[in-house]
């Protein structure tokens, strides 16, 4: 028997990275240098739910954000999600860094946006089947979009076409 649950966490104040791994207690070491080495003065919270024993880890370098990680991870409870929560900085800065990690199989989301995790459950526990990550879309940019979103990169940092 499969039961499917829809966790919404609604609009956050922070980015959030969630993703999959393995070995949480050398994962959770693991992605904490990955933020730190890529955003030396990042605030951060980063929580990985253990299958055995059954707890969430719980690192970072901000107080608020490791109770907020912990909190999603615990919500969400399938065994090796990793949630990384992220203020002042953006996933793009640390999505490569994760993503390189050995210990982490997959990375489900990076946003800031509203956002929802569907859950099968079964009898052993929980799996993340997917992802929402935000509201649909409802036209093609315009021209005036365009440049907005081209002015917006640039302020940032990035260069598009």
């Amino acid at each position: 028997m499969v039961t499917l649950k829809v966790i919404d966490f609604g609009t956050p104040d922070y980015e959030v990275i969630i993703g999959q791994g393995n070995f949480t207690i050398k994962t959770i070491e693991d992605i904490y240098d990955a933020v730190y080495s890529s955003i030396p003065n990042a605030r951060f919270g980063a929580a990985m739910n253990e299958a055995k024993p059954r707890v969430v880890r719980v690192t970072g370098t901000d107080e608020e954000l490791k109770k907020i990680a912990a909190d999603i991870a615990l919500k969400i409870g399938a065994g090796h999600v990793f949630v990384v929560v992220l203020r002042d900085a953006f996933p793009i800065h640390v999505l490569n860094a994760i993503k390189s990690l050995p210990t982490v199989a997959t990375i489900y989301l990076a946003t800031s946006n509203p956002f929802q995790v569907i859950v099968a459950e079964t009898e052993l526990g929980r799996a993340v089947v997917g992802v929402v990550d935000g509201t649909p879309a409802n036209h093609v940019e315009n021209e005036e979009e365009k440049k907005q979103r081209k002015e917006l990169v640039r302020k940032f940092g990035y260069f598009g076409d």
